[in-house]
Parts: C-alpha cells; sequence; structure tokens
C-alpha cells in the first residue's frame, strides 16, 4: 500500500503548521465567524464553540493528518488501496467523493478570490474611496470581467502549486500567514481606537447567557467549529500524507486549530468594532467583505491605505487555502497517472477554472453550486474518511502510527471517541447542514 515513487515532504513541523493554518484559516473565518459570534450571544458562543472545535477539530485532524501519514497519499489512492486489500468493493467510487469534493470548493474558492483581487486593486487605485459599495459589487459581479479576475486568481494559486510542497506550498505560507496576523493586529488596533468602538466590542463579547438554551446557537458552533479546520476527508489527509515520522501529529493538530480560532478571534476584533463605531449594520456573507467594509473605509482618514491593508491580509488567507485546495486533486491525480507535477497543476488548474466560470457569470448558479458542496458534498467526503480510519483500519495499527513523533502518547480512547462520537456527529452535521441550509 505504499508508493514507491519518491515523496516530497514538508522540511520542518513549522512550515507544516503554518502550511495548515494556511490551509484551514479562510473567508469563513473572516465573515462567518464574526458574524455568528455576535448574533448568537457573544461571548457565549465561544463556550460551545470551542468544546466542539477542540474535541471535534483537534480529533478530526488528527485522524486525517495520521491517514495521510500512513499510506503516504492522499484519501483518493489510500481508500482505493484498502479497499482492493481488504476485497471490499465500491472503493473506486467512495474514493473520488474527498477529492470532488474539495476541487468543487477549489471551484468556486478561487472566483471569490478574484473579486478580492479586484477590490485589493482599486484599493491600490484610490477608486474604492468614490464608489458607492452596494450598486458597485452587483455590476462587478454580473459583469464579464469577473472571469479575468478568476482567472488571475487561478494562476496565481497554480504557480504557487507548480513548485512543489516545500519550495512552493511551504514556503508561501512561511511567509505570508506571519504576515497576515501581522497585519490582522495592526488593524484590530486600530479598529478598537475607533470613537465608540466599545459597542462592537460588546457585541462581541458581552455574554448573553439564554442564548445557551438556545438550540441554534449549539448548532451553528458546531457547524463552525467543524468547518473552520477543512475537514473535507481530502485536504489534510493530503496535507499529513507530506510529513515523516518525526512529526508530532497531536501537536500539529492542537496547534492548528488554537492559530486558527486566534484567527477567526481577530477578524472579528478587526471587523466589527468598526462597524459599530460607524454606525453600520453587522451583515452576514459576502456582503460584510464588500459593501460594509469598504463603506467603513470611506469613512476613516487614511482609508485607502488602511483598505488596501485589509485586502491584502484577506488575499493571504484565501490564497494560502486554495493552494491546498488545488494540491489536493493535482496528489490524487499523480498518483493515478504518474504525470509530472508542472504538468498535473496547469491541467487540473486549468479545467477548474473553465468549469468554474459560469459560477463567476451567475449568482444563482454560484449559490446553489456552493451550497451542494459544502453542504453535502464535502462534509460526506469528510465521513467516508473518518468511517475507513476509525471502523475499517487496524486500531492498533492506526495508534502505533499516530503515536510517531508524538511527545504524548494517545490512548485508545481516541479511536473509541472517533467511532463513537465524532463519526456520527459527522452524520449529525450533514443532516443539520440540509436542514438550516449550511451551518458553516
Amino acid at each position: 500500500m505504499q508508493k514507491t515513487r519518491k515523496r516530497e515532504l514538508f522540511s520542518s513541523k513549522f512550515g507544516f503548521i503554518l502550511s495548515c493554518v494556511g490551509a484551514a484559516v479562510g473567508l469563513g473565518n473572516i465573515w462567518m465567524f464574526p458574524y455568528k459570534l455576535g448574533e448568537n450571544g457573544g461571548a457565549v458562543f465561544l463556550i460551545p464553540y470551542f468544546i466542539f472545535v477542540i474535541l471535534l477539530g483537534t480529533v478530526g485532524l488528527m485522524a486525517e493528518f495520521s491517514f495521510g501519514r500512513q499510506f503516504r497519499v492522499g484519501s483518493m489512492t489510500s481508500i482505493r488501496n484498502i479497499f482492493k486489500e481488504k476485497n471490499i468493493k465500491g472503493g473506486s467510487i467512495l474514493s473520488i467523493i474527498p477529492t470532488i469534493g474539495l476541487t468543487g470548493i477549489f471551484m468556486f474558492y478561487t472566483v471569490v478570490i478574484g473579486w478580492i483581487l479586484k477590490y485589493f486593486f482599486i484599493s491600490l487605485t484610490g477608486e474604492i474611496s468614490t464608489i458607492d459599495t452596494t450598486s458597485y459589487f452587483s455590476t462587478f459581479t454580473n459583469s464579464n470581467s469577473v472571469v479575468f479576475w478568476h482567472g488571475l486568481a487561478v494562476l496565481i494559486t497554480l504557480l504557487i502549486v507548480s513548485f512543489g510542497i516545500s519550495k512552493g506550498i511551504e514556503r508561501v505560507n512561511k511567509i505570508i500567514i506571519p504576515l497576515l496576523f501581522i497585519i490582522f493586529i495592526l488593524l484590530t488596533l486600530k479598529s478598537i481606537s475607533l470613537p465608540n468602538s466599545i459597542e462592537g466590542i460588546k457585541y462581541l463579547l458581552t455574554p448573553d447567557w439564554s442564548y445557551l438554551l438556545n438550540p441554534k446557537t449549539w448548532v451553528m458552533s458546531l457547524g463552525q467549529a467543524f468547518f473552520t479546520v477543512s475537514l473535507t476527508g481530502c485536504c489534510m489527509v493530503m496535507c499529513g500524507s507530506y510529513t515523516d515520522e518525526k512529526f508530532d501529529i497531536p501537536n500539529c493538530a492542537i496547534s492548528t486549530v488554537l492559530f486558527d480560532s486566534l484567527a477567526a478571534l481577530l477578524a472579528a476584533f478587526v471587523i466589527m468594532p468598526a462597524v459599530f463605531a460607524l454606525g453600520f449594520n453587522p451583515t452576514a456573507g459576502p456582503a460584510l467583505l464588500f459593501v460594509t467594509v469598504p463603506s467603513i473605509f470611506q469613512t476613516m482618514k487614511f482609508g485607502q491605505l488602511l483598505s488596501a491593508l485589509f485586502f491584502l491580509s484577506i488575499i493571504f488567507a484565501s490564497i494560502s487555502s486554495s493552494i491546498a485546495m488545488l494540491e489536493g486533486p493535482v496528489e490524487a491525480i499523480m498518483n493515478v497517472t504518474n504525470w509530472s507535477r508542472k504538468k498535473t497543476t496547469y491541467i487540473t488548474a486549468i479545467i477548474a477554472f473553465i468549469l468554474a466560470i459560469p459560477l463567476g457569470l451567475s449568482s444563482t448558479f454560484f449559490d446553489n453550486f456552493t451550497n451542494f458542496i459544502t453542504i453535502v458534498l464535502s462534509p460526506l467526503g469528510a465521513l467516508i474518511t473518518a468511517f475507513i480510519f476509525f471502523y475499517i483500519l487496524s486500531p492498533e495499527e492506526t495508534l502505533n502510527q499516530l503515536n510517531l513523533g508524538a511527545k504524548y502518547k494517545i490512548g485508545v480512547w481516541f479511536i473509541k471517541f472517533g467511532k463513537y462520537i465524532f463519526v456520527p456527529i459527522t452524520v449529525i452535521v450533514i443532516i443539520l447542514g440540509v436542514l438550516y441550509g449550511g451551518i458553516g
């Protein structure tokens, strides 16, 4: 079940963690977390969120990292090999679902990155200071020009991925993830220094204990915790497949969860104090980034500079995620075809770009496609990988592989937790996502 071809590896634990943080930190941290935090009891929301993200997020990451490292390939090849060895039918079909789900995320994600690149550009030129933010966003996203910016987003991503793991993905994340946190901290200081910003801080942190009795608070915190660390059954398996036995998988999983949560909190303190200080209403979804935030910068001193810094940080957050999303299908296709990395990257990215063009030209198609991928296909991929990891693989061998390089050894409780809590909750996440129309 091991591939004989020489496998690329992350050069350091630090680079691996930053790459995983880069894969996890994305637009959901920035336009969803602040809104959910404020609308679900403020600081109270953090109680179920941290319960879920520490238990489910950490366990899910440990499972996906370890799955990848154990077989030295991504989920598609691993699952096919496992089913073939154990003479179980259906491996060819099931194995492709996590990879297709991640590819689907890459397709709509790069469309949104194109929007961000456009807003960064008009921030640099100063145009953002004069636009009508509501009509501009609607006009832009319904025009053919989105194709150019979408293509630019794909081009940036494929160039990074084409250089490989240590020279491409790891090297870029070592630069942009620290810069992302630095910019977030600077913008947070600016945001909380504004007059009346205290109202935004209260919105985020004042606990309304009654929300703990509201089932929706727990549902939304569960969705945020599950999706924020990119549990797709493919992405983090791929990351783990590029590590060796010296990496402390449990420690890396905990570090990824902590930095991802910190990024979400910082994003909340960048946006919400400024929203309230300048009299805007907090809005969920794309409008928060492309309508509300630009409107805020229009009213602030040095707004053009601050806008450019803000959208640069969003570029860092989104590109760090998109390169991991592209690497998932690239890794899978390389193993099937034995093509070179550059050839596989170019072909995969170009096909994904062409297929995603309609998403940028039709908001209805974009919404329907995004909902199907994020509500059904992506969590289904996570469920498939988790079920195989916890139910089909040998528990003894799984624990042995997981504990390689670990300072503190994980016991059999991990397998039991995965079987009887993590996997069933993943099923619940899919059901709740369908019922609520998305929870993460």
